[in-house]
């Protein structure tokens, strides 16, 4: 199991500190950003989101880094330099090219493929990083939660596997840091900051899958994955488990962010380049197709800022390697048991912001609900969604254009239902060595690489969080915003007359023509008119 970061070091492996050096004052010690200077840096998935900001933090805040070297793989189409390019062209790098301009000569691309043996990684290459690495991050995975069980072992324990041989192979090596996720034990509801026993041994796993067809893995993974919810979260405690048989050998730390969100400060507020997670559903809600979703509106959205998880992650490698820790240590990067904030607060301020923000060209007018009722969600389902969308679809199809819109609801739904598991429950997440890490930064580390949660305002966050997705995932420019609320109120317009109409013709077809119908409603008419009246002299007679 892991220990706690107050627990004892061992005085007499060279490098790390007694009681004595660890009393010293922090000012004695050196900085994050001091320790990083003339470090060459190892990073996987460093094209990926969270990648991306690792890569941007390391130049802008450490500025004396000697050189980052990262994996990519050559995609069809794309060669592993043009990926590169492409990576540093994004406004996310914008404060680093205003201070300096030259900061992708620091950039070492290394071609790589996660899925092949040795990591597809050439002799010459696994030489040159064997011979200059200092420090490793270990950001690369894949965050399908349906993705098949054979690839999702391949790309999240396998490719770990190799790469931490590979790390040993490093002969300056000092720490190795790898990004697990906070659901990695989900199916308990208390998670401390330890490494818990694998579900099963992660090598007889990979060796019994071998022989197998991919027909037989797919029928047998719900048994084997347990009362886990997806292969995602099953990979990922099976990947915690290959690090720390290598703690022995390694210096090694676990970094366990939960639900990773837009940026809250770094580099700007709400930078944000995907659809994943959380992204999706606000931008569908912004535009008016999502319209009801099952969560439950009192459970703990554990939301992290992309930007406090990449904080932590470099202040981390900075105390793996500087104290050398005898185990490996994991970091529980969370907001719930710090800064809560709820799934039903998240509705109220998504909503309220695209209101005041809205998105462009909106299918309707931003509002969506949640609910925890299984028959309530279908009926809203079935009102809000399928029923509009079969409509607008034969809409096209009568414009002669190719019907779009029941597709992209059957997409959104299954998108949400793979979020249900999350966004229904509560877990409880021991954060001491993330408490104890921020203890023993120095004032000037603590703002430089802040991860302290606990100033985190919420509203603000997610208005930022809104804006993010409308101006770096969609594109969509902010100067555009009168005319997207002249469409709101278009679309409102449009909603009052479906609605007079839909009464009218209800009443033409089955009040107008029952005797019975009419005398319900004149009744119900009557009684409305007596109510207002009786309020009207109840206020007459109090003032």
């Amino acid at each position: 199991m892991a220990t706690k970061l107050s627990e004892g070091l061992d005085p007499d492996v060279p490098g790390e500190q007694t009681a004595d050096e660890q009393t010293r004052p922090k000012a004695a010690m050196a900085t994050v950003a001091e320790y990083y200077a003339g470090k060459n840096v190892l990073i996987t998935g460093a094209t990926g989101f969270m990648g991306k900001v690792l890569v941007e933090k390391l130049l802008r805040s450490c500025p004396e880094v000697k050189a980052l070297y990262i994996l990519v793989r050559p995609k069809a189409g794309q060669s592993m330099q043009q990926r590169v390019s492409d990576m540093m062209k994004c406004k996310l790098f914008d404060r680093v090219r205003e201070e300096d301009p030259d900061f992708h000569q620091k950039i070492v691309p290394i071609s790589s493929e996660l899925t092949q043996p040795g990591l597809a990684i050439s002799t010459e290459d696994a030489e040159k990083l064997a011979a200059c690495i200092d420090i490793v991050f270990h950001c690369a995975a894949t965050i399908r939660f349906d993705e098949p069980l054979k690839h999702a072992l391949q790309l999240n324990v396998i490719a770990t596997q190799q790469l931490l041989g590979l790390a040993q192979r490093m002969h300056h090596l000092q720490a190795f840091i790898h990004i697990s996720t906070a659901y990695a034990n989900c199916n308990r509801k208390h998670i401390d900051e330890v490494i818990y026993p694998p579900p099963v041994e992660p090598r007889k796993l990979i060796e019994s899958l071998e022989w197998m067809e991919d027909g037989i893995v797919r029928d047998i993974t719900p048994r084997l994955i347990g009362d886990r919810p997806n292969t995602y979260t099953y990979t990922k405690a099976l990947a915690e488990y290959v690090v720390q048989q290598e703690q022995g050998k390694l210096n090694v730390g676990i970094i366990r962010p939960s639900i990773v969100g837009a940026s809250w400060k770094e580099p700007f507020p709400g930078w944000i380049d995907n659809f994943n997670g959380p992204s999706g559903v606000f931008i569908a809600a912004g535009k008016g197709i999502l319209r009801t979703m099952r969560a439950n509106n009192d459970a703990v959205a554990d939301l992290i800022p992309v930007d406090v998880v990449i904080n932590l992650t470099l202040a981390a490698g900075w105390y793996t390697a500087v104290h050398r820790p005898k185990t490996a240590l994991v970091y529980n990067c969370t907001t719930g048991g710090i800064n809560p904030f709820h799934w039903g607060e998240i509705e109220h301020h998504v909503m309220s912001s695209f209101k005041r923000n809205p998105l462009d060209q909106a299918f309707r007018r931003p509002n969506a609900n949640i609910t925890s009722n299984y028959l309530i969600n279908q009926y809203w389902i079935l009102v809000s969604h399928k029923f509009p969308a079969l409509i607008y679809d034969v809409f096209l199809r009568l414009c002669g254009q190719k019907p779009q819109m029941m597709r992209i609801f059957n997409r959104l739904h299954k998108a949400i239902s793979l979020l249900e598991y999350f966004s229904s429950q509560d877990w409880e997440w021991n954060s001491e060595n993330m408490s104890m890490l921020m203890s023993q930064l120095s004032p000037e580390d603590r703002k430089t690489f802040n991860f302290d949660v606990r100033q985190l305002n919420w509203p603000e966050y997610i208005e930022n969080y809104c804006i993010g997705t409308k101006k770096y995932v969609l594109n969509e420019d902010m100067s555009d915003i009168p005319a997207a609320r002249q469409h709101l109120r278009k679309l409102r317009n449009i909603r009052y007359t479906f609605n007079t109409v839909l009464v009218v013709f209800i009443w033409r077809v089955f009040i107008a023509r029952s005797q019975m119908a009419r005398n319900i409603w004149y009744f119900v008419v009557s009684l409305c008119f007596k109510f207002l009246s009786y309020f009207r002299a109840s206020s007459t007679l109090t003032n």
